[in-house]
């Protein structure tokens, strides 16, 4: 179990912003490595007594919830609302491809 978080100014006043524009209910989804229940991948098996250092925190508004990021962590970039496989097309003529990148 954790023993502190860890939160910066920064950080704090996007929470309060967020909470402002109205997203304060809004449901947690911590993102932190899958290596260890602490966000240290050095900690293993059930670890006590750490700190959790929340980096930054993100509003996803279409999925419906708020994700502080917790350590170092990579997050998947959002997809586009039109999948770029519209633009592509295949001449059967010629059999050339066009739209892609």
């Amino acid at each position: 179990m954790s023993s502190c978080v860890e939160i910066s100014e920064e950080v704090m006043a996007k929470i309060t912003n967020l909470e402002k524009q109205g997203y304060g209910n809004l449901p947690i989804c911590m993102a932190k490595t899958h290596l260890s229940l602490s966000c240290d991948v050095s900690k293993k098996g059930v670890p006590t007594g750490f700190t959790v250092p929340v980096k930054d925190v993100v509003l996803s508004a279409g999925a419906g919830f708020i994700y502080p990021l917790a350590g170092t962590i990579s997050t998947m970039p959002g997809l586009p609302t039109r999948p770029a496989y519209y633009g592509i097309d295949v001449d059967t003529e010629t059999g050339q491809i066009t739209g892609l990148f």
